[in-house]
């Protein structure tokens, strides 16, 4: 990435994000939850311009509220609204920042928050299903991937995940399959349920 994509996709959100390790984690490597953001952590508007809309979905605040002390959540996103022009940098700004916002009111912090700008077909490495995202938030945050888990509701959400070297995948949503061996399950508090009995 440039340095122009390198501050869209999470220089600032990263710096306003607590640092440090999450209650209850212990010193070294953590372990993250991956989650995507539009369709998996909040409700999917499109191409998401007005933070107003910006919705979670049921259970997700109560699951990573809960989940804290095991696991190191961290933003991964696609937002291609930017590369196809249909986004200004400022709205997709702003939509970020309100999404780590509303969690951060209701007592969930993330450890880091990144996203794509680009366009599919601008070969980007940090475009799910490339792992980009990931590795990056793994050195940067000081993650281990083998014991990470990369939860989305889309094919490329898991293909990242398990290109970046994630130990375990989950694919939300009721109508879709498991994607070649991946945890599926249907909402959040099914998500809990697996993320719980993770050794």
């Amino acid at each position: 990435m440039t340095e122009r994509d390198r501050s869209i996709a999470g220089q600032g959100p990263r710096d306003t994000l607590a640092r440090g390790n999450p209650r209850g984690m212990t010193a070294g490597p953590r372990r993250a939850l991956f989650v995507d953001r539009d369709g998996t952590l909040i409700v999917d508007v499109g191409y998401p311009r007005d933070p107003a809309l910006v919705e979670p979905l049921p259970g997700a605040i109560d699951a990573l509220r809960a989940l804290g002390d095991r696991f190191a959540p961290v933003i991964v996103s696609n937002q291609s609204g930017l590369g196809r022009g249909l986004i200004t940098d400022a709205e997709a700004r702003a939509v970020h920042d309100r999404v780590i916002d509303v969690f951060a009111r209701a007592g969930v912090g993330f450890a880091g928050a990144y996203y794509c700008p680009h366009a599919p077909d601008a070969g980007c490495p940090c475009r799910k299903p490339a792992p980009g995202l990931l590795l990056d938030a793994a050195r940067e945050l000081d993650l281990d991937l083998a014991r990470s888990v990369m939860l989305g509701d889309k094919l490329s959400d898991i293909l990242a995940g398990r290109t970046a070297g994630c130990g375990h995948t989950i694919r939300l949503g009721p109508d879709v399959d498991g994607a070649g061996g991946s945890q599926r399950c249907d909402d959040w508090a099914a998500v809990a349920v697996v993320l719980r009995s993770l050794a």
